[in-house]
């Protein structure tokens, strides 16, 4: 039986000390929640989290997802693993492991304390799509044996777990695909094209582009992803529900935008296109405006600027 949300849930938060954990974690507790955040710094920072070690409401455990957690909770956001490919690549086995041992030790919890669980799922759950825009009832087009499937298939794997969960435990889900997301504590060695570019920009080396850079991506403000993955967790809709800013841009185009607004001398540099690296990627975000009353608000530039800053600030520039 679900618990009564009217009252203030205490909430757990698994990979909080991450780019968005840590944003969702600042949230709630501005809000004045109980929160537990956990992770293993796999890819976290304590320094994202550091500002709230001495806060009322907040606790830290350091604790592995593929490990079981016995703790009292009235909500969970799994937000647990790597998102990069450069960090997910870089050891698949443990990738896959945090998708689905993970996804089962958080719904054991949820099961057992009759918790709300939101999974923080992704794009990649498209592949390489041959529809465009991404729709929710899209299959995908994904390589299960290729370098990028210990995340596209974990994330997979983990959607199942949800729905099972939910059909055969009666677990109260909620499973958002996440598309590329972007602000300040983004890592700057991370490999998403965001941080490459703007830290290749203000250190004025070349900007590297994979392929010709026709390829499309759409970049959601991370601030934005935030609201809508609470109003998620707050409304009766379980998902899958793609969150994500539908405005597309090319990675070429985008190069360009971060050159002028970093005021760089950098150049171009393009190099061959990873495999199995998706050619276009978009939401169609009309089942959020339907079913959460949610769209960004942030425009790119404006988001593009703060995390520049951002940058500037981490980098000394």
């Amino acid at each position: 039986m679900n618990k009564n949300l009217s009252v203030k849930p205490t909430v757990l938060v698994a990979g909080g000390a991450g780019f968005l954990g840590s944003h969702l974690v600042d949230k709630l507790v501005s809000q004045d929640l109980d929160v537990l955040c956990i992770d293993n710094f796999q890819t976290g920072n304590k320094d994202n989290i550091r500002h709230l070690l001495n806060r009322k409401g907040f606790e830290f455990i350091r604790h592995n997802i593929w490990l079981p957690l016995y703790v009292e909770v009235d909500q969970i956001y799994n937000l647990a693993c790597p998102a990069s490919p450069v960090h997910y690549q870089n050891d698949p086995v443990s990738t896959l492991k945090t998708s689905v041992l993970g996804a089962i030790n958080m719904l054991g919890l949820a099961k057992r304390q009759g918790a709300r669980i939101f999974q923080a799922s992704t794009s990649e759950v498209y592949g390489d799509p041959l529809e465009h825009p991404q729709k929710e009832n899209y299959w995908g087009n994904v390589n299960p044996i290729g370098p990028r499937a210990c995340y596209d298939e974990g994330k997979r794997c983990a959607e199942s777990l949800f729905f099972d969960y939910n059909r055969q435990f009666g677990v109260d889900i909620r499973v958002a695909r996440i598309f590329n997301t972007f602000g300040p504590r983004m890592h700057p060695n991370d490999g998403r094209v965001v941080s490459n570019f703007i830290t290749q920009a203000i250190a004025g080396d070349l900007i590297t582009i994979y392929g010709d850079g026709s390829q499309t991506r759409s970049f959601c403000y991370v601030d934005d992803l935030i609201d809508a993955i609470i109003l998620m967790m707050e409304r009766d809709f379980r998902g899958p529900l793609n969150l994500g800013n539908p405005l597309e841009i090319s990675v070429l185009e985008l190069a360009e935008t971060v050159i002028k607004l970093t005021g760089s001398s950098s150049k171009l540099s393009f190099k061959p296109l990873p495999e199995n690296d998706p050619q276009m990627r978009r939401p169609d975000i009309s089942a959020a405006e339907n079913n959460i009353g949610w769209k960004p608000r942030v425009n790119l530039k404006d988001g593009l600027k703060e995390t520049i800053n951002y940058f500037k600030f981490l980098l000394g520039k």
